[in-house]
């Protein structure tokens, strides 16, 4: 039996899901020993190993990205000439994106072209212009025989199996009419106590208080209600499912954000006023529960109309959203095969160390194809 042949990482981003995945690569490599890891990037450091043949240490990267020694930040052509120039096969490459960086994104089919498979939780790539998405698509495997592969199960639902889920109906041949569900683990916590199933939740602004208060939102709030990063997601489903949406402006979003509020300068500011729209939220509430209903933040993709939509949805109390716990993701995919009961995908939706997961994983199914 031959020895698996080397592969060469460069891991951009070190925050909290670049730092659990290289917790998660330590383990990986004492069962994939071919693993030589010879660049580490974050927004103002950079590592690089000695050479292709003494990769850098996983043990000690924190502390020497710290380090006065460290060199300034890779830019995405800097990274992809480091690797062309290491005079080894850049089939055997991988680069890995932990961050949200559109710049680095927008460099994809750069990698691709020359054979570097590429692993990433970044929704941007995937949920910008058409053309960029078909770029990606035309410049890997198996489009073009010598680009690289691509995996990005963590872009949706962190390390849930959404994205393979739906690929896997669709290569079998199943027919997909409509998919529906909870895809932010922020806005799932706060409508499911705000909102809750049984019995009466806070007020509106105490809720998005507690959230901040518990890590469940962004620094500022206002990135999370106003829609956009599930509307990201809705796109990466429809695409895959075969729905040409051009980008996250081509159907409805509906922000949670009072008009009002949209110019605070600060999410504490937004915060301090937000008490301010109870009534309005209280009023969508009590709505849904005289029709014995309930509220949560959904988004929807009617496949066979190409038609996408992200916002507010009353929701009978037995519906399979609405009896949602705590931050959990839910995606109802009704197809063909499974006919009107869907095949449901729940579970932690967000958190570095289960996005970190689903980029391990992802990482592992790249190893075993290019052995």
């Amino acid at each position: 039996m031959h020895a698996p042949k080397p592969v060469y990482l460069a891991v951009i981003g070190t925050g909290g899901v670049g730092s659990a995945f290289l917790s998660q690569l330590s383990i990986l490599q004492q069962a994939h020993p071919q693993i030589n890891l010879v660049l580490i990037s974050r927004s103002s450091r950079s590592l690089t190993a000695l050479s292709f043949s003494e990769p850098l240490p996983l043990s000690t990267w924190s502390s020497a990205l710290d380090h006065p020694s460290a060199q300034p930040a890779f830019t995405p052509p800097e990274i992809l000439a480091y690797l062309e120039n290491s005079n080894t096969t850049l089939g055997k490459c991988i680069l890995i994106d932990n961050t949200s960086n559109q710049t680095l994104a927008l460099s994809y089919p750069s990698f691709l072209s020359r054979g570097i498979s590429i692993v990433t939780p970044n929704k941007k790539a995937f949920s910008d212009s058409l053309d960029l998405w078909r770029e990606i698509e035309s410049s890997s495997f198996p489009a073009d025989p010598h680009g690289g592969l691509i995996y990005h199960e963590s872009s949706v639902g962190a390390g849930l199996p959404i994205i393979s889920t739906l690929k896997d109906l669709v290569a079998t041949g199943d027919r997909v009419h409509r998919i529906e569900g909870v895809f932010s683990g922020t806005l799932s916590f706060l409508f499911n106590n705000f909102a809750p199933v049984n019995g009466r939740g806070g007020k509106w602004s105490e809720e998005v208080r507690k959230a901040k208060s518990l890590g469940y939102t962004e620094p500022d709030p206002r990135d999370d209600l106003n829609g956009l990063d599930v509307a990201r997601k809705v796109v990466i489903l429809a695409r895959l499912a075969g729905v040409k949406v051009q980008d996250t402006g081509a159907f409805p979003v509906e922000s949670l954000i009072p008009e009002a509020l949209e110019s605070c300068q600060s999410g504490d500011e937004f915060l301090s006023r937000l008490g301010e729209f109870d009534e309005e939220m209280e009023g969508v509430r009590k709505q849904a529960e005289a029709d014995g209903k309930v509220i949560r933040y959904v988004g929807s993709i009617d496949v066979e109309r190409g038609q996408l939509r992200v916002g507010l949805e009353r929701l009978d109390k037995n519906h399979p959203v609405a009896g949602l716990r705590g931050s959990d993701n839910i995606v109802n995919f009704y197809t063909q095969r499974y006919g009107e009961r869907p095949l449901i995908v729940q579970g932690a939706g967000a958190g570095a160390e289960v996005t970190a997961m689903g980029v391990t994983s992802d990482l592992i199914k790249v190893l075993q194809r290019l052995q």
